[in-house]
């Protein structure tokens, strides 16, 4: 039995609807990552859903939140004003469950440099996220990585910075 030409029509619109989810997912964890390196609260508070979930395990540490505005305070006092980062996420694996939600898998690559803490953290990770797309827009409602290497080197001599982003626009946080 041969598929009519509606069907066909409405598999093609749910395919295109299908790759048109999987491009504004892309976006919004392109986003999260700019925004962790500008320190953008503003622009993340919206790229996460109020409920998030998160769990982000390292070398020396083991961080889990249960809402947005915890998370979003952790990662401001984190990406402060004596802080460097360069964060990229590679190899999105997105998987659209519903017109809703969806899930996604990506490969971080990242340099942290602490001016504070005199330290320098290179490594990669997996981050297996979720998505709910509320009001039409594409949230990101759980996030978390595991490494799968990560260096800390100490560099007691502040790296010699021509331009400092995060100087400017990052969190002033108390002399220690």
């Amino acid at each position: 039995m041969s598929a009519t030409s509606g069907d066909r029509l409405e598999r093609l619109l749910d395919d295109v609807r299908v790759l048109k989810d999987i491009e504004a997912i892309k976006r919004v964890k392109h986003a999260y990552f700019r925004c962790l390196d500008t320190a953008n609260w503003e622009e993340l508070r919206e790229l996460l859903h109020p409920q998030l979930q998160s769990k982000m395990v390292g070398g020396h540490y083991h961080l889990e939140f249960d809402n947005r505005d915890d998370y979003l305070e952790m990662l401001a006092n984190s990406f402060n004003s004596e802080f460097v980062g360069q964060h990229t996420g590679h190899h999105p694996e997105i998987d659209i469950l519903s017109e809703t939600e969806a899930t996604g898998k990506w490969y971080l690559a990242d340099i942290a440099m602490s001016l504070r803490r005199q330290s320098t953290t290179v490594g990669t990770a997996i981050y297996t996220d979720k998505y709910l797309k509320t009001n039409g827009a594409w949230q990101i409602i759980d996030t978390g990585y595991f490494r799968i290497y990560e260096t800390v080197t100490a560099t007691p001599e502040p790296p010699d910075l021509s331009v400092h982003y995060l100087a400017e626009h990052g969190r002033r946080l108390p002399v220690s």
